[in-house]
């Protein structure tokens, strides 16, 4: 896996640990979440199924703003050879 030059910012990573603390929030929006929280302070880069995954949500209407805002942000760290 190459290096990732981007982080989540902290208002990103502020939102996905709310989300994931939120009993009401949706199995996908916690997955990522926990995508976007794990690549606030590392050099991690988004995977290809969680690539795809932020990508589905991001061209579907079903989703909030919310889990939009986190598959953005997990999908601006993917890579970019993909």
């Amino acid at each position: 896996m190459s290096k990732n030059t981007k982080q989540s910012s902290p208002k990103v990573a502020t939102l996905a640990s709310e989300t994931l603390r939120d009993p009401n929030a949706s199995a996908i929006a916690k997955s990522l979440a926990a995508s976007a929280l794990s690549q606030s302070s590392s050099a991690k880069e988004t995977g290809k199924a969680m690539e795809t995954k932020a990508s589905q949500v991001l061209q579907s209407e079903k989703y909030s703003d919310t889990t939009k805002t986190l598959a953005a942000s997990v999908l601006s760290q993917s890579d970019k050879s993909r």
